[in-house]
């Protein structure tokens, strides 16, 4: 049953994506604050889709954390999930995304209309630079940043592999980190078809000011979205349904 239902998902995932993405085009002649709308709208679909079809709800705690304003939001990668499902709690976002998504026909051209910063992985230092000169222009706009620290995703329950490229951020741009932990991994694991059903926990963590230096930052960053990440592995190992992805981690020591 649970394979059937992923496959219907996932068949509705992109066929209604494209679908939305075309009937929403002609936002491409709008200014982009008049037209991004139509970016919750599509996430909000595709949750409702996710609760139907697979039975996967979302619960979100912590949402007085997030500052007015331009923030950077550090989230914890593990699947799919949230690159998708987080973006209605931010009033205008902009994703730091690999460059290559850019040229995905009618999805790159959105990313491109919302002024989504891209990232070419291949030259580190030009990369750097330039992701720096768009971020600071974001802040300065009232944005929020939204960063995987870990760059690509990680199954839950794995040893976790931060970048530093967030400390330098954090370090020029002097705007707050919310840090973001949620377990979507275990519902919705990373290159898997399957989606299981459940109730993905998302813990926004409160804010880390800027003012501190970046080695202690970064430190500080991993210890809190790391933790809560844990708890909230072992609160859903002690649910009434727990996700088959649990027999597959160790219980945390913590």
């Amino acid at each position: 049953m649970v394979l059937l239902r992923s496959s219907l998902f996932q068949v509705l995932f992109y066929s209604v994506t494209f679908v939305l993405m075309i009937l929403f085009s002609p936002v491409m002649l709008l200014p982009r604050k008049w037209g991004w709308w139509v970016v919750p709208v599509w996430a909000k679909v595709l949750l409702l889709l996710m609760r139907i079809t697979v039975g996967l709800k979302v619960e979100v705690r912590g949402r007085e954390n997030l500052p007015d304003g331009g923030f950077i939001a550090a989230m914890k990668h593990q699947s799919a999930w949230e690159t998708v499902s987080l973006i209605p709690l931010f009033s205008s976002p902009t994703f730091i995304l690999k460059r290559e998504l850019r040229w995905i026909p009618i999805f790159g051209w959105y990313t491109a209309k919302f002024k989504q910063i891209p990232i070419n992985r291949g030259k580190r230092s030009e990369a750097l630079a330039a992701m720096m000169e768009a971020a600071k222009e974001a802040i300065a706009e009232k944005r929020q940043i939204l960063i995987f620290p870990e760059g690509t995703r990680r199954p839950a329950g794995a040893e976790p592999k931060y970048k530093y490229g967030i400390a330098h951020l954090y370090k020029d741009l002097r705007c707050p980190v919310v840090p973001i932990a949620h377990n979507a991994g275990l519902y919705w694991p990373r290159s898997s078809w399957k989606v299981y059903p459940g109730t993905v926990v998302v813990d926004i963590l409160p804010p880390i000011q800027p003012g501190l230096p970046a080695d202690v930052f970064h430190e500080r960053m991993v210890r809190e979205i790391e933790t809560a990440s844990n708890r909230l592995i072992d609160e859903a190992r002690r649910g009434p349904k727990p996700s088959p992805v649990l027999e597959t981690i160790a219980t945390s020591p913590n």
